[in-house]
Formats: C-alpha cells, sequence, structure tokens
C-alpha cells in the first residue's frame, strides 16, 4: 500500500506558502479551522506587512486582525501570532527553533505544527497527524488509536524515520483528494486493492471517479485503469 501511495504522489508537499521557517509557523497557525487555499490567499499580503517575529510581536492588533479576517477566528489567531511572536523574540532571539522540544513551547504550537515546521522549514522528519492523516491510517488499518500523538508513535514504528515527513504529505494528499471523510472515492482509488476499508464509499468507477479531485486527477485515475 505504501508502494502505491509513493507512486501516486510522487510530489507530495507542504501545500501551505512559505520562504521561511517563521511564514510557516504563522501559515500553520493561521490554517486552523480553514483551508490551505484560504490561508495561502491571505499570507502574500501579511509576509509583506509582518518580516520578522518583532514585527508580530508589536504589530497593531486592529491591523492585524484585518489581514487575518478572511481565514476565520481571526481575533484568536491575532492573539496566537502576536503572542507567538513576543515568544519568539524573548526566547529565542527572534528565530524560530529547530527543535521539536523548544518549539511546542511556544504559545498556540503543538506537536502537529511542529513536526510541519520540522520537516518542511528544516529537513527534520517529522509525522503530522492533522485530520486526514489520522481518518487514513485507521482506515488502511495501520493503527485502530484516535489521540494523534499516540498515532504519531505507532505510524513511526512501521515506517523508517527518514520517511516521515514524505509519508505525512503523501497521506495528506490523498485524504484530501480521493479517500474523503464523508464519500471516499473506493472505486477509483489506486490504493484500493490493498484497503482493508475498501466500500466505504462508492465502488463503481464511474461514480467514484466523479468524486477525485486536484492536479492529480489524471494520474490518479490512469494507475486504476493502467492507461
Amino acid at each position: 500500500m505504501k508502494r502505491c501511495l509513493d507512486q501516486a504522489y510522487p510530489d507530495a508537499h507542504c501545500e501551505l506558502d512559505f520562504t521561511t521557517p517563521l511564514e510557516l509557523l504563522v501559515a500553520v497557525v493561521l490554517s486552523a479551522q480553514t483551508t490551505d487555499v484560504r490561508v495561502n490567499q491571505v499570507t502574500p499580503a501579511l509576509f509583506a506587512r509582518y518580516r520578522t517575529a518583532a514585527d508580530y510581536a508589536g504589530a497593531d492588533r486592529a491591523e492585524l486582525e484585518e489581514y487575518l479576517r478572511p481565514t476565520g477566528f481571526f481575533r484568536a489567531k491575532a492573539n496566537s501570532v502576536m503572542g507567538l511572536g513576543a515568544a519568539l523574540v524573548e526566547r529565542f532571539d527572534g528565530e524560530v527553533p529547530g527543535k521539536q522540544a523548544d518549539l511546542i513551547t511556544l504559545p498556540g504550537v503543538g506537536r502537529k505544527t511542529a513536526n510541519v515546521v520540522l520537516g518542511d522549514a528544516f529537513g527534520v522528519p517529522g509525522i503530522t497527524v492533522d485530520t486526514h492523516f489520522g481518518r487514513l491510517v485507521r482506515r488502511w488499518g495501520w493503527t485502530d488509536l484516535e489521540d494523534p500523538v499516540k498515532v504519531e508513535h505507532a505510524i513511526g514504528e512501521l515506517i523508517p524515520r527518514k520517511e516521515w515527513t514524505m509519508l505525512s504529505h503523501r497521506t495528506i494528499f490523498h485524504g484530501r483528494r480521493v479517500c474523503h471523510a464523508r464519500k471516499p472515492a473506493c472505486g477509483a482509488c489506486p490504493l484500493a486493492r490493498d484497503c482493508p476499508s475498501y466500500g466505504t464509499g462508492p465502488i463503481e468507477f464511474e461514480e467514484a471517479a466523479k468524486l477525485v479531485k486536484g492536479e492529480e486527477r489524471e494520474h490518479l485515475l490512469a494507475m486504476v485503469t493502467g492507461s
């Protein structure tokens, strides 16, 4: 199954746009309760206005909230990024630390956020257990655990450490494009042959194919049909 997953999404990556560890950290915080697409619409102007941790720490709250308004929960998110900026300035000389133990001490940063930043900004392998990842590894029978930290450790024992980050990206890609929460595209899934949850969604190819999303759609369907 993992081999098919690798073939399905060879170019999987973090779908949040960023150029620095700070930008990624802020983007992940903003992605709560919204989509990466929406965050990516907001961050170009945001990152142009706030370039350093000190900029966030000293931001005018009303102005910052207007930048964040489209992401939802903008007041809470403004609090988070201002607190984040202040903590980085006070404890890490304004730089995003490259260790999980340090990252998770920052306000609003848990293991999931820390692992995204470590994997994509610092090249440190990490497993990101978001809702997609947890749903899929349970559907695949890799674990029956629900707690994200326990899931992270359980999957980490199954997969070589060097593959953790790409496994996370590919699993999340698959969850967004094929293995949807309510109606997975089972009949058009390249992993169907080895999936113990096959049949959770429609198994007729034509019906299932309509559910497949993303730029990889034609590639994924070709894997299923052999064309």
